[in-house]
């Protein structure tokens, strides 16, 4: 997942050969992997999500979680998918573009016995929005942006929102993490719900909870 770098929640050492990699540990919270770290190598651009914000989060969703399926969207580290894994998600898609995450990923499923729980999916995240397939029972989808793309790439950003929440099923949960002054409720498709907001430092989590289906837009 992408979120501001915290020393709360990562051990961060640089690598005198290359400036712009970082190493991190990331430990999972709570369920059946509780206690297990996650060794990462990361590029700089790359902002793991508080351990104080992954707690949050799994506070909000509680009995959502526990068998159903989890997309962890923009992974980075997977940490998010993985805790989920661990709370009792009936399997986990993490949405990784970057080749040697998603291995990562695998390597970190395999290492915790749960790769028959999750797979890691090598895609750009919009196109896979574009054409997620989405299951017939209420899903959680996590989606947490790198900081670039609050910027360079809003619309691309809310329509891949749009995409969710359309064919998403009724029930799901879609929570879209950032921080303060990245983006605001009302840039957001509201579809047939409210947007809630969650504030923790300078983190923010925005949930949205499918009420009914939404109906197509007119031709």
């Amino acid at each position: 997942a992408y979120a501001p770098r915290s020393p709360d929640s990562t051990s961060v050492s640089h690598d005198a050969k290359a400036v712009a990699v970082l190493r991190i540990q990331l430990r999972i919270v709570a369920g059946s992997l509780r206690g297990r770290k996650l060794n990462c190598q990361i590029d700089e651009g790359v902002r793991p999500t508080p351990q104080m914000v992954r707690e949050a989060l799994f506070s909000i969703l509680g009995d959502a979680v526990p068998d159903r399926p989890f997309f962890d969207v923009f992974s980075g580290t997977g940490a998010i998918g993985l805790e989920a894994i661990s709370r009792g998600a009936a399997r986990c898609a993490f949405i990784e573009r970057d080749v040697r995450l998603a291995n990562e990923i695998e390597k970190h499923l395999d290492a915790f016995h749960v790769n028959d729980r999750g797979r890691a999916v090598r895609t750009d995240a919009y196109r896979w929005a574009e054409r997620w397939l989405a299951p017939v029972e209420p899903v959680n989808v996590y989606v947490s942006p790198p900081f670039a793309d609050f910027e360079r790439r809003p619309e691309a950003l809310i329509q891949l929102v749009g995409d969710i929440q359309e064919k998403a099923a009724v029930g799901s949960v879609l929570v879209l993490q950032g921080e303060k002054g990245e983006i605001a409720i009302e840039q957001l498709p509201a579809g047939n719900s409210t947007w809630e907001e969650r504030r923790y430092g300078r983190n923010l989590l925005l949930i949205w909870v499918k009420e009914n289906e939404i109906a197509p837009p007119p031709p």
